[in-house]
């Protein structure tokens, strides 16, 4: 009869020294290959993608009163970076997928072991998502400009609070100076002057952009007035120096930093769905009424795009442009039909 032997581990001993520098310095000359046939546009897509992932960390520690490390990649955060994705940027699903590739491409390149149950998670969060036609057809369109009658509503609907107060001066000063919400979020208090016909607004430059000095005049409308927002806020919470416009807790106390440009998109689209507003408005919503508005009331091109800042070439601002003048001496109108 044959004698049984018993098994033996198959487990490979430890990795000596120099075996384990071998293979260090394959896997070093494996990710510098990869990232040099790594197409431009990729690796631009994933900067973009490891930005937006660092907004979505500032956005989470004004909410939560810590900021934690971006290198925090774990199944809690990234489902949570998807549902800010989908309700906060109102992103499409597709690319709500990329920027999870991005964002675990980026932090595997700084050396953050990913754990693949969050990735699997995070795809899991996003698979109804793909399912959603609304969903599916973002991005296919400009956000809707904000119209006068709607900032009313969305005026009437503030609630009588500080953080009410907050909300209505703040997105009356985005449509007022035509601001993306990067700039509206880096406002600070001594850069916006009271004068005789309203606000001088001094623009800090953001994202390369060059920092300028608008107008933003009384309103003869005292509910969406923009200068007697902002005073009216300025006098509530007390503000002297430091950033425009800031957090607000639950129980009513005002932070020190400023919002970040998605809270203040946040904030914005909040208002305008507590107004009962039939769209979804934007931050670019305050940015395109206010030209669409101008442009409607007979303000010329040059004052507009320097409240606005966009370039003199701008195919956005000329677009704009057009569709404020669509009905102005209409080739329809007036022929004898």
């Amino acid at each position: 009869m044959t004698e049984l032997v018993p098994h033996q581990s198959a487990a490979p001993a430890a990795y000596d020294p120099a075996t384990l520098a071998v293979l260090a310095a394959m896997e070093q000359a494996a990710e510098e290959h990869l990232d040099a046939i790594r197409p431009e546009n990729t690796k631009r897509g994933y900067a973009n993608d490891w930005a937006l992932w660092e907004e979505f960390q500032d956005w989470l520690g004004e909410r939560t009163g810590h900021r934690v490390a971006s290198t925090h990649v774990t199944k809690g955060m990234l489902v949570g970076f998807v549902v800010w994705l989908d309700t906060i940027k109102l992103a499409a699903p597709a690319s709500i997928d990329r920027r999870i590739t991005g964002v675990t491409v980026t932090a595997r390149s700084l050396g953050v072991e990913v754990p693949k149950d969050a990735t699997v998670a995070a795809r899991k969060a996003l698979k109804p998502l793909k399912l959603d036609p609304d969903r599916i057809a973002r991005g296919r369109g400009k956000a809707p400009a904000a119209t006068l009658q709607q900032l009313q509503q969305m005026a009437d609907a503030a609630p009588a609070s500080l953080t009410g107060l907050r909300d209505r001066a703040l997105w009356l000063m985005a449509f007022g100076m035509a601001g993306r919400s990067s700039e509206v979020a880096a406002l600070r208090t001594d850069s916006i002057t009271l004068v005789g016909k309203g606000l001088d607004v001094h623009v800090p430059s953001v994202k390369g952009l060059p920092a300028r000095k608008v107008r933003v005049a009384y309103g003869k409308n005292p509910d969406t007035c923009p200068v007697r927002a902002w005073l009216i806020w300025k006098a509530a919470a007390g503000l002297t120096d430091g950033p425009a416009f800031r957090p607000i807790s639950v129980h009513g106390q005002l932070g020190t930093d400023g919002l970040s440009p998605s809270g203040c998109q946040e904030i914005i689209s909040r208002s305008a769905e507590r107004a009962g507003l039939a769209v979804r408005l934007t931050g670019h919503s305050m940015r395109s009424g206010f030209i669409t508005a101008a442009r409607q009331a007979g303000k010329r091109e040059e004052k507009i795009r320097a409240q606005s800042g966009h370039a003199a070439n701008s195919p956005v601002f000329w677009g704009y442009i057009q569709e404020a003048d669509a009905w102005t001496d209409a080739a329809s109108e007036g022929i004898g039909l």
